[in-house]
Parts: C-alpha cells; sequence; structure tokens
C-alpha cells in the first residue's frame, strides 16, 4: 500500500524530537498516539486497564466525516473498514416505513476501529487485520497496559506523569507534553478541573447487537443497509448494520446494532436495578456485554414488546449480551493547561451525548488537527478555537437532542429535523461566538 503524506515525518515548531505521553489507550489516544508518530515523534500510551488489549465493547460507530478523513490519513491495513447504509428511515409503531431519506452512511465497528488504530500505531496482530510494514522516520510507539495515572507535575522543560499498577507498584514516565485522552471520566481532567463533575442525565442508552443472519427476513429487509429509527414518549430507538466477527462484512454475518434510549430517572429503583451486574455489583456509568443481570433484562425484553416496532422489539429481545451505558454530560472549560504541557482532547475534553453520533469523529478530529498545530500547519489560535468550538457547539447539541427526545413529545418532523442537523460535516459548522471563546 502506497505511504500518505501523512507518513512524512515533519518535526514542525521545534526542531527537535518531542516525546508525548498520553493517558487513555481507547480510540481517542491511538488517534493521537497515531497522529504523532507520524510526524516522527515518540509516543507513550499509558492505558489502566490491566489487560494488554481493551475487550471487545460491542459498540457500533457512524463513522462520520472526520473519522474516515482520519483513516484515509494514517490507516495503512488494507481492508474494509465500515459497512455503508443507503437511507435514512423512520418507522410507526406497527413497524410501517413513514419517512424515508436517500443519504450514505458509513457504519463501523468498535472493535473493527480499536484493532486497526493498534495494528497501525504499535504493530499489534489480530484476526481483525495483519499489522503493516514500519515506516522509516515515524517516532516511537509504546503502549503500556495497567498504568493507573494518580498525578502529574512540571519538571524541567516536561511533565513527570506518576502511575500504579493493579498490583501496587508504582512509578512515573517524562514527557516532554501530556494529553489527556482518557474518557469522559478523565483523571487527567480531574486533576486539573476538580469543580467539573460527569452528571448522569436522567436516561440510559440499551446497547447490543444480532447477528444479521439470526434476524427474520422482515427484519433483515428492514434493516439492511438502512439507519432506521423509531420515537415515542420517553424512548428513542435506532439500529444499523456494523462489521461481524473479527470486522466480516459479508452480508449475513454483519452485526444488526441497536441503541434503544428509555428513561431511568436518578435514584429510582429502575436505575438501580438495571445498573446492577448478575453478581450484584452496582456499575457507575457502564455495564459491560455480558454482565446485565438476567432478570432486569427480562423486564426490558418485555417492554420492548409493548413499546416497539416488532422489527426493533426483535433485535432487543435476540442480543444474547446487552450491555448498558447511563448517558452523561461533562465539558472542560479549556483544552490546554500549564502553558501548553498539558492537553486534553476527545471524551476528556468534552463527552458528547451519543446522539451527536460524533464522538469518534471528535477523537480522530482532534489528534488530527492538534498533529497540524504540532506539524506548524496551523496556528495555535485556530488550533485552540477549532477543537473548543467543536467540543462545545456539538456537546450542546447532544444536550439538547437528548432534552427533545427523551422529555418531549414532539412531531416526527422536528426527529427528522434533528437528525439532519447533526448530520451537517463538520467543516459546514458555523460557530457561535461563545463557542469560540478562547
Amino acid at each position: 500500500m502506497e505511504t500518505s503524506s501523512a507518513y512524512q515525518p515533519i518535526l514542525g515548531q521545534e526542531s527537535r524530537k518531542l516525546h508525548f505521553v498520553i493517558v487513555g489507550g481507547s480510540l481517542g489516544g491511538l488517534a493521537a498516539g497515531l497522529a504523532l508518530k507520524a510526524l516522527g515523534h515518540n509516543t507513550t500510551i499509558l492505558e489502566r486497564n490491566p489487560a494488554p488489549l481493551l475487550q471487545d465493547q460491542g459498540a457500533g460507530i457512524v463513522a462520520g466525516g472526520d473519522t474516515l478523513e482520519f483513516f484515509k490519513r494514517y490507516n495503512r491495513c488494507d481492508r474494509r473498514f465500515a459497512v455503508s447504509s443507503k437511507r435514512r428511515q423512520y418507522l410507526d409503531r406497527a413497524g410501517n416505513v413513514v419517512h424515508m431519506e436517500d443519504m450514505e452512511q458509513n457504519m463501523t465497528s468498535w472493535d473493527l476501529t480499536y484493532y486497526l488504530l493498534r495494528a497501525n500505531y504499535d504493530g499489534i496482530e489480530s484476526p481483525y487485520c495483519k499489522a503493516p510494514a514500519p515506516v522509516p522516520g515515524c517516532g516511537t510507539a509504546t503502549h503500556l497496559h495497567d498504568r493507573q495515572v494518580t498525578g502529574f507535575k512540571e519538571e524541567g522543560d516536561g511533565v513527570r506523569v506518576f502511575w500504579k499498577t493493579s498490583n501496587g507498584e508504582e512509578g512515573s514516565t517524562i514527557g516532554d507534553i501530556l494529553i489527556g485522552a482518557d474518557g469522559p471520566s478523565s483523571t487527567v481532567r480531574r486533576i486539573l478541573e476538580p469543580g467539573v463533575e460527569r452528571k448522569y442525565a436522567g436516561y440510559c442508552a440499551l446497547r447490543g447487537t444480532l447477528i444479521e443472519s439470526e434476524a427474520s427476513e422482515t427484519t433483515r429487509e428492514t434493516f439492511c443497509e438502512r439507519f432506521t429509527f423509531f420515537h415515542c414518549p420517553g424512548v428513542q430507538i435506532l439500529t444499523y448494520l456494523i462489521p461481524g466477527k473479527d470486522g466480516t462484512v459479508e452480508p449475513g454475518r454483519r452485526l444488526i446494532n441497536f441503541v434503544y434510549y428509555t428513561n431511568f430517572p436518578e435514584g429510582s429503583a429502575e436505575l438501580e436495578e438495571i445498573l446492577t451486574d448478575k453478581k450484584g455489583r452496582r456499575r457507575q456509568i457502564t455495564m459491560p456485554p455480558g454482565m446485565t443481570d438476567p432478570s432486569a433484562w427480562e423486564k426490558q425484553r418485555q417492554l420492548a414488546r409493548e413499546r416497539l416496532p416488532p422489527q426493533f422489539a426483535e433485535v432487543v429481545c435476540g442480543t444474547s449480551k446487552p450491555f448498558v451505558q447511563a448517558v452523561t454530560d461533562v465539558i472542560s472549560p479549556r483544552n490546554e493547561y500549564m502553558d501548553g504541557k498539558v492537553v486534553l482532547i476527545g471524551d476528556a475534553l468534552a463527552g458528547f451525548r451519543p446522539h451527536t453520533v460524533a464522538s469518534t469523529s471528535q477523537a480522530a478530529f482532534d489528534a488530527m488537527i492538534y498533529a497540524d498545530y504540532i506539524a506548524g500547519r496551523v496556528s495555535r489560535e485556530e488550533w485552540k478555537k477549532q477543537t473548543l468550538g467543536f467540543a462545545r457547539y456539538i456537546q450542546k447539541r447532544g444536550v439538547d437532542m437528548g432534552e427533545r427526545s427523551q422529555h418531549q413529545n414532539l412531531p416526527l418532523e422536528e426527529y427528522v429535523h434533528d437528525r439532519n442537523v447533526a448530520s451537517i460535516p463538520r467543516e459546514e459548522e458555523i460557530y457561535p461566538d461563545w463557542a469560540t471563546t478562547i
């Protein structure tokens, strides 16, 4: 495969190689590491998970323009990345299509995205893809798992990052710049902005998948290469196809992915039940795939049969490993600290509600424009304005979409409008002044 121009090392604003310490080894951290590695800088990722590879998150991803652009620049694995959806459509309670719009979108899976990033970042081989050959001139890529960051401090011209392991070992890593890419519950952000809290929004996303071939013919026909929605008071559900096991995009082996938003008031018995796993542990934000209490999920299956169109009810009832995500809000007032020695990107900067389908795009965009800033292709002011404008504007949009979807009973055309607005390409957005004020 031909080497992208992104892999022509440019040391940019400084004539020396920099060492970036990146906290968080999920998609945002890997994207930042890969983009900076391609410039010739050295990177070390500190991931808190005790396993060397993150487990399959079971989630689908709508691959927006920035995600596609990131993979065009940096992915050197020769394989298909996504499943195409040709149309957006809305069903009524009986399962009939009541609105449709032709619109091509690309859908992928968290696990395929993760393994493609690992293959390109630090050469991890997997059934998803082979690792590409190293590119001369790229920086070093170090991925350290089982590193829970506990603090950091300035040291000389750089930053020393302190961590501990699950068996109690303590240590530190020093770099020129620290990048917080550790998600919406970011430790780096919490240290910098202790007053910024991640707050529950009053509802959860129930999620899961069903192998395409296991669905009925009617359901396959309804959902095949379609981005499909249903709304009713307090409920929104959507489905789309994503790659299947080991990233296959073969028809019949793909997965029907659903996201089912339903209200669980804070402090309610229903919320406690859905977030208490089958071993009796109360999960704070996310119930991992396969850990949902069977009796709690059976109640949701029954509600799905009562509330949802039959095609949606079928996939909700048919999933074997459901998982649950409490929908939350969080945003940092700044993205840069300690005179540029500490930077927040992606979900660590702003956690979007999933209605925006923009979290992965934010991670990709933040990684690309920060690398462009480090390379001297954009100014510091432009980097900050674009990063903060995206974070603030889309975070607010997600809050507005969620409040309208979950707490207002609006005509269908209002929800269609919200979805269409959320599909505007980032480069066509016009941010208000409040979003870009530095």
